[in-house]
């Protein structure tokens, strides 16, 4: 029987829900408003720069969860799709979401951690994080990972719980942090600027309530 909260690498029945409320826009997407002040379309117009790649590029997604992030993988588009995450659990209901949209010939799964990502440095064409950062024990050494594998052109776009978005979600963020869903977090200036180190500047940042979206480009 599943725990409702808890660490992610325990598959909490949290990760369940979250699935459910990104695959059902109208229940899930007033959840978000009502929850979180944030507008649910925006995650599924970021995914939709994944349906943007050429045949034969690489896109990395951490952590995959549930695979929320595949509605934009087309079926035939020739990617190769590596979904990570710590979880096993994770991993098996990404693939499985594969299976359900006809894409689980481009997908390939891996059991790793943010902190240590299984390629090589600069062999990744983008790069997604949705609703990933908040949950990472160290955000600022998944942000250094991530910019290491992506290659230069390469984009990285996601999403994340940010610490400055105002004191009205700062019960969401500390009742987080209690039930293990969330780590230590980081505000918006933080990312921009661990990014920057990291050869992707100016990174565009734009905040839908409690969250706030991120994308950038490899120099």
């Amino acid at each position: 029987m599943k725990v409702p909260i808890g660490p992610w690498a325990d598959d909490p029945l949290w990760a369940t829900v979250y699935d459910w409320t990104v695959e059902h826009p109208g229940v899930g997407g007033l959840g978000w408003r009502l929850g979180l002040g944030s507008d649910l379309t925006l995650l599924y117009d970021a995914a939709a720069e994944i349906g943007t790649l050429q045949a034969g590029s690489v896109v990395l997604d951490v952590p995959c969860g549930g695979g929320v992030a595949l509605r934009g993988l087309r079926p035939g588009q020739g990617l190769t799709y590596l979904a990570v995450d710590i979880a096993q659990a994770m991993l098996d209901r990404t693939l499985a979401a594969a299976r359900r949209r006809g894409v689980a010939d481009q997908v390939v799964p891996r059991l790793a951690d943010v902190g240590a990502l299984p390629r090589q440095t600069g062999s990744v064409d983008l790069v997604v994080t949705f609703t990933g950062l908040h949950c990472f024990p160290s955000p600022r050494q998944a942000v250094t990972e991530m910019a290491r594998v992506l290659r230069s052109g390469g984009a990285v776009t996601g999403s994340m719980l940010a610490t400055d978005t105002g004191r009205r979600y700062e019960p969401v963020r500390r009742v987080g942090r209690r039930a293990q869903v969330l780590g230590p977090m980081c505000s918006r200036a933080e990312v921009v600027a661990w990014f920057a180190e990291h050869g992707v500047p100016d990174l565009e940042v734009a905040t839908s309530g409690a969250i706030a979206y991120f994308r950038g480009v490899k120099s």
